[in-house]
């Protein structure tokens, strides 16, 4: 076989390779929001994926590791449905409702069957630690993180001139969102969206953003 021919080769089964482990991993994050990330295992997932488990095997080896690949897949789902539409508009109030309003979609429209895979996996892992747990953990504070920052951006921007601690403001949207997210899905209605958008909306006009603003926010139909 020639030089030529085996690079063919090695890329052909690169591409197929990297086409298997995406199958996998899209059945892994749909799995584990439903059935918790520390319930998957080589073989459930091949189930779930139809694929053989040495397959599975093949690709990652151990059930560790295809739960640190499955909470990287994850947060990669997210940015994609969350952070990246916001980004797309500049630093300011604009972006926070943005961020706010995106996070309740990517709840109420399932972008993970189970709801939010965090809110999912942080349950599963809170008090185990390992790179499991830590990895998760780096998710979360990167989300509260980059909501906190949003929320400085405002405030240094004028927009949100009577907010004195970005942190504690994201602690709470974060806890509104959490809880909209666990409701929904213990009941199986939207109206908690409705109620964490009142909530949401009371702050940011209590920490002097534009009323016109916030009221489009807190006013969208969640049904």
């Amino acid at each position: 076989m020639s030089a030529e021919t085996s690079s063919g080769v090695m890329d052909g089964r690169r591409v197929r390779g990297d086409a298997s482990r995406r199958q996998v991993l899209a059945a892994a994050v749909d799995l584990a929001s439903v059935e918790g990330l520390d319930q998957l295992s080589i073989g459930r997932i091949a189930d779930a994926a139809s694929v053989s488990k040495s397959g599975v095997a093949t690709l990652f080896g151990s059930k560790e590791r295809l739960q640190l690949a499955t909470v990287e897949a994850a947060r990669q789902r997210f940015v994609e449905s969350v952070i990246t539409p916001a980004r797309e508009l500049p630093r300011g109030l604009g972006r926070v409702i943005a961020l706010l309003d995106g996070w309740i979609t990517y709840s109420r429209d399932r972008v993970f069957p189970g709801g939010c895979f965090f809110a999912e996996a942080a349950a599963d892992f809170d008090a185990k630690p390992g790179d499991v747990h830590d990895a998760i953990d780096r998710s979360l504070l990167e989300w509260n993180g980059y909501l906190s920052v949003s929320l400085g951006y405002a405030r240094d921007g004028g927009e949100l001139l009577a907010l004195d601690d970005p942190e504690q403001l994201a602690f709470e949207f974060t806890a509104l969102l959490d809880l909209a997210n666990r409701d929904s899905v213990m009941h199986g209605t939207n109206a908690s969206y409705a109620r964490a958008r009142r909530g949401i909306a009371a702050r940011l006009r209590a920490a002097g953003a534009d009323p016109a603003a916030i009221d489009v926010f807190a006013a969208v139909s969640d049904d």
